[in-house]
């Protein structure tokens, strides 16, 4: 058996950026960090050799990876050519809700299929890869944030280049100064979960034709570019705000990124201590994040009492093979 876990993130600011109809254009930047909630994958040869199981929400046996209805599972078992196999999937938090979760699932998938076949493989290659299966094969409308914090882990700076490419940064502090932004971050979660697909194919439509949501996601990458500037120097008050300036700018966006319990909430906050805050994800649902300084917690989390708390913190590193056992013999 192997087990892989693989971060999923939050995202601080640039989000949209990594959005093809932007970034090929002007270039884009998202600042965002790995967190210790995580998608778990493990692979383990099946009883049946001429056969495979896939096990998430729902159990999968088939003869053969193209018969899987599981996108991801199908086009990766397909591309690997692994038969014979049991691959169970389980996860922290549930899909859809603003954590890029199911570009983990992908990372962690990658992951694991090398892995099992006895090859190394980078971060880059994994999050280069699973960016190449969710858009350029699956055809899905996203960017390529998630894919890459999932592979490294921690708090980066990813510039995504007008040629595709994309640069990794870390976010360089005294880890007194990170511990303390990791402490004043509250996450709280909204109860809706939704697909980002609309919301993304809006957005991506809106900045190619609309100047105004162009300039929109501009500011959105001064901000975020001004957010690194201010975290290096350990000055992480400033995420307050700007987190606030670029869920103003974010909600300008598209259709649905809001809503009036998302208003309703984010207001709430910031009426009791809050400096800042934003929706995690594309939008209409998930988890909010809040920067509150520490001695107004107990503020901001009586006002949003309605809501679930999930405590969180910064992952150390990406995606990881965090267990190997014995491969059975078959006779």
């Amino acid at each position: 058996m192997i087990i892989t876990r693989t971060p999923t993130r939050v995202s601080f600011c640039g989000g949209g950026s990594d959005l093809p109809a932007f970034y090929k254009k002007h270039g884009g930047v998202v600042l965002s960090a790995g967190l210790n909630r995580y998608v778990y994958l493990s692979v383990h040869p099946y009883f049946y050799p001429d056969r495979l199981i896939c096990k998430y929400s729902r159990n999968e046996p088939v003869n053969d990876p193209s018969e899987l209805e599981h996108p991801i599972f199908r086009v990766l078992l397909e591309r690997f050519g692994l038969n014979g196999v049991e691959i169970t999937s389980t996860a922290d938090v549930p899909a859809g809700t603003g954590l890029g979760s199911s570009s983990s699932f992908t990372v962690g998938l990658l992951h694991i299929l090398y892995a099992y076949t006895g090859k190394y493989v980078s971060a880059e290659t994994l999050a280069a890869e699973a960016c190449h299966t969710e858009i350029d094969v699956l055809g899905e409308p996203v960017g390529k944030q998630d894919q890459y914090a999932a592979a490294f882990g921690g708090l980066n700076v990813y510039r995504f280049n007008k040629d595709g490419g994309v640069a990794v940064e870390p976010v360089i502090m005294s880890p007194e100064a990170k511990e303390r932004m990791e402490g004043n971050l509250l996450m709280f979660y909204t109860g809706d979960l939704r697909s980002a697909s609309r919301i993304l194919s809006e957005q991506s439509q809106n900045i190619a034709i609309d100047s105004d949501k162009e300039k929109a996601q501009l500011e959105i990458c001064r901000l975020t570019d001004e957010l690194h500037r201010e975290l290096i120097k350990d000055n992480i008050d400033a995420l307050g705000p700007i987190l606030h300036a670029g869920w103003e700018q974010k909600r300008q966006l598209a259709g649905g990124i809001t809503n009036p319990l998302i208003d309703k909430a984010y207001e709430a906050a910031l009426a009791t201590g809050a400096t800042g805050g934003k929706l995690l994800g594309a939008g209409g649902g998930g988890f909010l994040l809040f920067y509150v300084p520490e001695h107004r917690h107990n503020s901001v989390k009586n006002a949003l009492s309605d809501l679930a708390y999930m405590d969180f913190g910064f992952s150390r590193g990406g995606s990881a093979v965090i267990y190997v056992g014995d491969k059975p013999k078959r006779s």
